[in-house]
C-alpha cells in the first residue's frame, strides 16, 4: 500500500502502520513535539483523497477536520490515499542558534588557560628497518625504541596493532607516535604530516553543534549545525528516554545522532579538504540523556526514582566505538555530569562562565526544555533542573514554533488601541510565535490590560483582537490566510514553564542561606537566551528583578565548554573539579518546592513586593 504525496512522490506505507511513522522511513519529519502520542496537535497533514482511520482528533478543530487536516501521528490509511505535507507542520532547520565568534573563543581560551594541551600527544621515534639479522616483531620493534626513551609500560590496543605494521612502512619506519599521557598508544603518523585537529561536539536535546579545531593553534576551521534527528521521538528527554526503553529504540536513537555529528564532519572535512583520519580527538557535551544516548547506555533509570545514571564521569572511549567517522582510535572525552538532569553541558557552562574561579555569587541559568541553575563561587557551587518543558520551543503552543523562518520574535502592543505589531525571523509572513515572541506577547498583555495577573483574558476592553476560538478565548496578533493566536491554555502552558523556573531560581538561593539580592552576576546561556528581553521576562516572572547590568548572556556554553576542554588539560581538570563539587538538589523531592512554584504562578508572582520595577509598572498603567 502507498502513500501518494502533493507533490507526486509515492512512498511506501505498512498495513497497521501510521502516516507519521511511514514518512519517518522515508525520511521525511513532521514536528511531533509529543513523540507520536497524538498530544501537541504538531503533526498535521490534509488527506486529499482515499480512505483511512483515524483513533483521535487531538487539538484539530471541527473545521479543519472538514478539510481534511488530521494528525499523521493518529491516521492509518485502509488503502491507498493522497496526502498533502502542511508547510506548518514540516519540520525545518535554520534555529537562531548563537554560535560563539572564532575571536571570542581564543579570547576565552586565553583567559582560562591559553597553553594547548590536547588529549593526543605525540613522540616522534625513529624505527631501525627490520632485517635477516634483525627480525623481532613490528611491535616489539616499537616498544624497544619506546623503552629508549624511558617511555615503559605503554598500552597496545587491538586496533592500534591492526593497523601498526602498514603505518610504519608507509612512512618509511620514521613516525609520530600517538599516546595519551604515555600510558596508551593509538594510532601512527607520518612525520612528514603535521595537520593535527579536533572535533568540539554539543549535542543538544534540538540541535547538535559540531565544532572542527586546527591544533596548532587552537583556530576554528569551521562550524556546523542541524538538528538532533531523535527529535522525531519527541522534543524531551523523557519521551527519548521512554522511547529507547519502551520501543527498543536505543540503538536506533544512538544510530541517528551519530549519523548527524557524522554528516557535519563529512561537510565540513570535504570542504576544507581534511582527511577525517587526522581528526585525532573528539570532545563531547550533552545533558545526561543525550550522554547516555550517544554511548549507547541505557537511560531508563534516569527518570526512574531515585533517578540514577549509569555514568556521570565517562571513561575515556574510541571514537570507533562512539561511531564517529574520525580516526577510529581517537579518544573521545565526555564532559561529565552532575545528576539525572544536570549534564555535561552545564558544567560545560560553568566552566565557560568562569563564576567558579570567582568570589562573587553568580547564578548560572540555561533557559531549555530542562531548565537546569547552579549557584555558587570559588568556593561552593549548588545545581538543580527546573523541569519546565519545552514550551519555549513551541511545544503545548497552538501556534508555538522554535526560532525558525516566519516565527513572530518581538512584540508590542499599544495601549490604547491594543493592536499588536511585530517582527518576524526572516522577514516573511508570520507562521507561528516562538519562545521569546511568547515572552513579549504576555508581557505586554499585562502591561496593557488585556490579561490580568492571573493570565486570563480581560473581556470587557474595546478590541476586536481577543475572540473565542476552537479552544476557548484567543489573542489575534496577526490575521490573514493562517491567523496567529496565542489562547488562554497557551498563556497557562507559558506560565508554569516560567514558574518552575522561577522558583527553581528563588529555592536553590534561599537553600544556600542567600537572598536573590546576593547575586552579584547572573549567566544566561543557550541559544534562546540571546533573543531574550531581559525587561520582558522579569515582567512575566521569569527572572528575578535585580538591575539589567547583572545580567549577561553567554550564547552556546556547551559547546564552548566541549572547545575549552578540547585544547586544556588543565580545563578538563577544571570541568572534573566542577562536577564534583557540585551538590545537586532534587527540587521535585523538595517540601518548600510546590508552594514557591504555585506563587509564581502569576504575573509577575504573588508577592508583588519580589518585582518592584514591574509592581511600579502596572501601577502606571
Amino acid at each position: 500500500m502507498n502513500i501518494k504525496l502533493a507533490t507526486g512522490e509515492e512512498i511506501s506505507i505498512a498495513e497497521g502502520e501510521n502516516i507519521l511513522s511511514a514518512l519517518k522511513r522515508h525520511g521525511k519529519y513532521l514536528i511531533s513535539s509529543c513523540g507520536g502520542k497524538g498530544t501537541c496537535g504538531k503533526c498535521r497533514v490534509k488527506v486529499l483523497s482515499g480512505k483511512y482511520r483515524t483513533a483521535k482528533a487531538g487539538k484539530i478543530s471541527k473545521g479543519d477536520r472538514d478539510k481534511g487536516i488530521v494528525l499523521a501521528c493518529q491516521t492509518f490509511p485502509e488503502q491507498e490515499i493522497s496526502v498533502e505535507l502542511l508547510e506548518s507542520s514540516r519540520l525545518v532547520i535554520g534555529d537562531k542558534i548563537a554560535l560563539s565568534k572564532s575571536k571570542d573563543l581564543a579570547e576565552l581560551f586565553k583567559s582560562l588557560d591559553g597553553k594547548i594541551s590536547p588529549i593526543v600527544n605525540k613522540v616522534s621515534v625513529k624505527l631501525p628497518s627490520p632485517s635477516i639479522e634483525d627480525h623481532i616483531s613490528d611491535l616489539e620493534r616499537l616498544q624497544r625504541e619506546l623503552n629508549i626513551k624511558g617511555m615503559t609500560g605503554m598500552r597496545f590496543s587491538h586496533g592500534f596493532v591492526l593497523s601498526m605494521a602498514d603505518s610504519m612502512r608507509s612512512s618509511g619506519w620514521d613516525i609520530d607516535l600517538a599516546h595519551v599521557n604515555g600510558a596508551e598508544a593509538i594510532f601512527i603518523t607520518d612525520r612528514r604530516d603535521t595537520s593535527r585537529y579536533g572535533l568540539a561536539v554539543d549535542i543538544g536535546t534540538t540541535t547538535i553543534v559540531v565544532y572542527l579545531v586546527n591544533f596548532s593553534d587552537g583556530s576554528l576551521v569551521d562550524v556546523g549545525m542541524t538538528y538532533n534527528s531523535q527529535i522525531r521521538h519527541g522534543d524531551d528527554v523523557i519521551t527519548r528516554i521512554i522511547y529507547a526503553t519502551e520501543h527498543g529504540g536505543l540503538n536506533e536513537l544512538r544510530d541517528v545522532v551519530a549519523e548527524d555529528i557524522n554528516n557535519l564532519i563529512r561537510t565540513i572535512t570535504e570542504k576544507h579538504k581534511i582527511k577525517p583520519e587526522h581528526v585525532e580527538s573528539a570532545v563531547v557535551s550533552g545533558n545526561t540523556t543525550m550522554s547516555h544516548i550517544f554511548w549507547g547506555i541505557d537511560p531508563r533509570y534516569i527518570r526512574e526514582e531515585p533517578y540514577i545514571p549509569a555514568v556521570n564521569f565517562f571513561p575515556l572511549w574510541k571514537a570507533g566505538t562512539a561511531r564517529l567517522n574520525i580516526n577510529k582510535q581517537a579518544p573521545v572525552y565526555t564532559l561529565p555530569c552532575v545528576a539525572s538532569y544536570v549534564g555535561g553541558d552545564i558544567v560545560s557552562g560553568v566552566l565557560a562562565s568562569r563564576m567558579h574561579r570567582s568570589s562573587e555569587i553568580a547564578l548560572f541559568m540555561d533557559i531549555g526544555t530542562n531548565g537546569e541553575i547552579a549557584v555558587g563561587n570559588n568556593e561552593w557551587l549548588m545545581t538543580a533542573a527546573c523541569s519546565a518543558g519545552p514550551c519555549f520551543e513551541g511545544s503545548g503552543i497552538k501556534h508555538g514554533m522554535r526560532a525558525t523562518e516566519g516565527a513572530i520574535e518581538a512584540i508590542k502592543i499599544a495601549p490604547d488601541t491594543f493592536e499588536p505589531s511585530f517582527s518576524v525571523i526572516g522577514n516573511t509572513t508570520p507562521t507561528g510565535i516562538c519562545g521569546s515572541g511568547m515572552i513579549d506577547a504576555i508581557s505586554e498583555m499585562l502591561l496593557t490590560g488585556v490579561i490580568d495577573q492571573k493570565g486570563k483574558f480581560v473581556r470587557d476592553i474595546k478590541t476586536d483582537r481577543i475572540r473565542e476560538g476552537d479552544e476557548g478565548p484567543e489573542f489575534v496578533f496577526c490575521r490573514g490566510e493562517k491567523d496567529v493566536v496565542l489562547t488562554e491554555v497557551d498563556i497557562e502552558n507559558v506560565l508554569r514553564a516560567k514558574a518552575a523556573i522561577y522558583a527553581g531560581i528563588s529555592l536553590l538561593i534561599k537553600e544556600v542561606g542567600f537572598t536573590l539580592d546576593s547575586i552579584e552576576r547572573i549567566y544566561v546561556a543557550g541559544g534562546f537566551g540571546n533573543y531574550l528581553n531581559v525587561d520582558k521576562a522579569i515582567i512575566l516572572g521569569m527572572l528575578p528583578d535585580l538591575p539589567k547590568e547583572k545580567f549577561m548572556f553567554l550564547g552556546n556554553t556547551s559547546i564552548a565548554g566541549a572547545y575549552l576542554c578540547l585544547l586544556s588539560e588543565k580545563l578538563r581538570k577544571e570541568a572534573e573539579d566542577i562536577a564534583h563539587k557540585m551538590t545537586y538538589m532534587e527540587l521535585s523531592v523538595s517540601r518548600n518546592f510546590m508552594d514557591e512554584y504555585m506563587s509564581a504562578l502569576f504575573l509577575p508572582h504573588t508577592d508583588i513586593g519580589l518585582f518592584p520595577t514591574v509592581e511600579k509598572l502596572l501601577k502606571a498603567k
